[in-house]
Parts: structure tokens; C-alpha cells; sequence
């Protein structure tokens, strides 16, 4: 396990995050369980948890594609596990120190597409580059 990074780690990592998922079409920050959570047109695709709970983790909890999930966890479980009250549904539990910057926002996106409303993938898709 993991243990937990410290505030100023935990900050940097919730600036990285923040910034992902900001910058998607009608995202939204606020709390939810304890932690920074992200929603989109209105439901959650990331949570931000620093040692939820004491697990010693700071762990994304994010919304996933079928499969995904249980693909990942058992590929990488260094760097992803399946998180309590949501791991049921598939969510993925992820250690964002472990990705790099695109492998980050690339777990971001997806978890973002999974939950946001179509109008809010239309503007995602329509956008540039």
C-alpha cells in the first residue's frame, strides 16, 4: 500500500488533477466524501481522497469503461486498485503519483466520457486540436 505523501505532495497532486478536469467542458469542483470531487453536468468522474478514511493512500477515484477496472488492477496493481463504495460499479482506484502527465489525463478523459452528459461530449469533440 501506499502510504500517503504529505501536504505538499498531496497539493501538487490535487493541482495536477484540478487542472485536468477543470479544463473539460461544464466541469465542476466540489467536496464530496471527505475530498475535492469533479463533476460533470451533474455527476461525479473524479474523486481526490488523501488518506480516506486511513488507508495511507492519496488515490484518484475515478469512473470508468467496462472492464477497464479489472483489466488495470490486475495488470498494475502498484498503480491501480478498486476502491471501496464505488468499486462495485467499476470505478478504477488510481495512485496519480505512480502516471505520468498523459497517462493521468488520459485516465481523466475516460473517466470524464463515462459520466458527462452528451451535450457535454459534443462540446468536448468539437473543440480543437
Amino acid at each position: 500500500m501506499t502510504t500517503t505523501q504529505g501536504s505538499g505532495a498531496a497539493s501538487a497532486q490535487l493541482e495536477r488533477v484540478r487542472a485536468l478536469c477543470l479544463a473539460l467542458p461544464r466541469a465542476t469542483e466540489r467536496p464530496s466524501h471527505g475530498g475535492p470531487a469533479f463533476f460533470a453536468d451533474p455527476r461525479c468522474f473524479v474523486m481526490f481522497l488523501d488518506d480516506h478514511h486511513g488507508d495511507g493512500r492519496l488515490a484518484l477515484w475515478c469512473a470508468a469503461p467496462e472492464g477497464v477496472q479489472a483489466e488495470q488492477v490486475a495488470l498494475e496493481p502498484d498503480r491501480f486498485f478498486r476502491p471501496p463504495y464505488v468499486g462495485h460499479r467499476g470505478w478504477l482506484g488510481v495512485l496519480p503519483a505512480t502516471l505520468d502527465d498523459d497517462e493521468l489525463a488520459a485516465v481523466v478523459l475516460d473517466a470524464y466520457r463515462c459520466t458527462a452528459s452528451a451535450r457535454a461530449r459534443r462540446e468536448l469533440d468539437a473543440r480543437p486540436g
